[in-house]
């Protein structure tokens, strides 16, 4: 992930006036202070500890490393991805306009959200302008938030100037959210049709969809599996095979969580088949679950892959697979992400909500309805029980 420096030296700055977000608000906002002295670098990830250069004592230096290990655990791979390249859009944004990113202004970063509400804080030209969807813009907040507190100068979220101004933009843009297609059980087999069963790839990719779709799994969940226990260090959990079918551990957002994926009911659909299949002529026996196939198809290395092809994936089958062929070629490349293999479980699964619920790791059973796309909306009839 991209490294996010501390700049102090940008506390030295001038005042520079700057155009107000409303006359509400335009008393304080008016007045952000200037970036004369930003550096043009790229930004890194700030941590609340000291480097080894920065004095500490040679018995303490690996610990120090060790807990630096820990700041980065507390926080997945993605998620540290996302609040970094948030960062350097801000402080890209805050150096354009001239305004100093540290210390953090409220009025300042009421500015810039606006500017992502209006489409105009990534500098690009007029024309190519896209203004950001308010998840966009709470999650880039959520960003400057945490870089802010991992520097010791918190921003208070809660000043008007952001909070007022972020409430605005919620009952101006706020829309439904766009859901991800689910894939279905038939549309799933005829997916794997599309897969070479002949080769490591088509196997591994036959095995990844079953398990995840099986396994209502997230994609980075299903490229985060060892096959045991503590092998390896960015390992999100392990597989275990039993008779009945394959026990799934994993490390979830909100602590451990078992995973029971079942046998199919034919080897052709089975996901616990297609998982020892792939293992065996793959001859993996310890690390990551699934790898990149290299030497023309015909080596497996020692890489674990990323979630991101778990969504190439999805989409490349759906499409070759011809689902959704009502929606053009465009939509329905959309349509269709890593997404889609939990939705999928939760809307085919014809068995009690709750036993969905525990499988997908939902704390509450209004989440696990918004995955489930065909369910009976009108099983309870409010307006017959009435009376009319």
């Amino acid at each position: 992930m991209s490294q996010i420096s501390e700049q102090n030296s940008e506390n030295h700055t001038e005042e520079s006036s700057a155009p107000s977000l409303s006359t509400a608000v335009s008393c304080d906002i008016s007045a952000p202070q200037s970036s004369a002295g930003i550096s043009m670098h790229s930004p890194k990830l700030p941590s609340p500890l000291p480097e080894a250069s920065a004095g500490l004592p040679v018995h303490l230096e690996q610990l120090a490393d060790r807990a630096r290990g820990y700041v980065e655990a507390a926080s997945s791979t993605n998620t540290r991805k996302a609040y970094a390249s948030d960062w350097k859009h801000f402080t890209g944004w805050c150096r354009r306009q001239g305004l100093a990113h540290v210390p953090p202004s409220p009025q300042t970063v009421g500015l810039y959200i606006t500017a992502c509400a209006v489409g105009t804080a990534s500098g690009a030209a007029t024309a190519d302008r896209k203004p950001n969807s308010v998840m966009t813009i709470e999650r880039r907040l959520s960003a400057l938030t945490w870089n802010y507190a991992q520097r010791g100068t918190p921003l208070d979220r809660k000043d008007r100037h952001i909070a007022t101004v972020l409430a605005g933009i919620r009952n101006t843009h706020a829309s439904p959210p766009r859901q991800k297609e689910a894939v279905l059980p038939e549309h799933l087999i005829a997916m794997l049709e599309t897969l070479d069963r002949g080769t490591l790839r088509g196997l591994r990719d036959r095995a990844m969809l079953l398990i995840g779709f099986a396994g209502g799994l997230r994609r980075s969940e299903i490229v985060g599996l060892d096959v045991g226990r503590d092998q390896t260090e960015d390992s999100s959990g392990w597989v275990e095979v039993l008779d009945k079918g394959l026990l799934v551990t994993l490390r979830g957002k909100t602590g451990w969580r078992e995973v029971e994926i079942g046998r199919g009911s034919s080897d052709a659909t089975c996901p616990v088949d297609a998982l020892q299949t792939w293992l065996k002529l793959a001859k993996i026996a310890h690390g990551p679950l699934f790898r990149r196939v290299t030497g023309e198809g015909k080596n497996v290395g020692p890489d674990r892959l990323t979630d991101k092809h778990v969504a190439r994936l999805v989409k490349q089958t759906a499409m070759a697979a011809g689902v959704r062929g009502d929606l053009s070629e465009s939509e329905r490349a959309e349509k269709f992400s890593g997404h889609s293999l939990r939705a999928g479980l939760a809307s085919s699964a014809e068995v009690d909500e709750r036993y969905v619920q525990k499988q997908l790791g939902h704390a509450s059973a209004e989440m696990t309805r918004k995955y489930q796309r065909r369910r009976d909306r009108f099983r309870v009839n409010l307006t017959k029980a009435s009376g009319l």
